[in-house]
């Protein structure tokens, strides 16, 4: 796993600076793949979901990554359709400050929140993928390569988690909760431009 996640970060590494521009082809699922890895944004928010719905344990390991990619699907079909959502940028930077700020904080939550906290933002980065595709690209392979992305990177901090917790032990939830204030530091950065 940790051969493919290096790959994957040299390969795609020179295109982190055109996440949000439109720049180049941006066709079919490998492109629509590359849209949420691309951007250091995309990959801060949708990491730390994994890492949330670890710190949250139970359903919520399942059920909050899929209702950030549930909703994510929604702000696509948004985006594609022209409607406007304000604040899209600053709802995808707030993203990784709000959820890795609750994972840190690691206090108990109902799923059903935590599923709509996560809900919420999606809607941005969703909505951004949608924004952003040429009109001569296939909606339906483009969009499969996102979600297809997006799952791959939640599935990647919830993996982190569970391997650090492995190897920490009884001190593997607060590690998860130290991460989680990493990403929301990390957001930090990207609101004020210092990532």
């Amino acid at each position: 796993m940790r051969k493919l996640i290096c790959t994957l970060t040299l390969v795609l590494t020179p295109s982190i600076a055109f996440a949000h521009t439109g720049v180049g082809h941006t066709t079919g699922f490998l492109h629509g793949f590359g849209h949420p890895i691309g951007g250091i944004d995309h990959i801060l928010a949708m990491v730390a979901v994994g890492v949330f719905s670890f710190v949250l344990g139970g359903r919520a390991f399942r059920l909050v990554p899929a209702a950030f990619v549930s909703m994510m699907c929604v702000g696509f079909g948004l985006g594609i359709n022209q409607v406007d959502v304000p604040f899209v940028e600053l709802g995808i930077a707030l993203s990784s400050v709000v959820i890795g700020g609750a994972a840190a904080l690691g206090r108990p939550m109902p799923v059903g929140l935590a599923m709509a906290l996560v809900g919420v933002f999606a809607v941005f980065h969703g909505h951004a993928h949608g924004a952003e595709m040429p009109e001569s690209t296939g909606g339906l392979s483009y969009a499969l390569g996102f979600v297809a992305a997006t799952a791959m990177l939640h599935a990647t901090g919830i993996l982190a988690t569970l391997g650090a917790s492995r190897l920490i032990g009884r001190h593997g939830r607060f590690s998860a909760q130290l991460a989680g204030g990493m990403f929301a530091l990390g957001g930090v950065g990207v609101l004020t431009g210092w990532l």
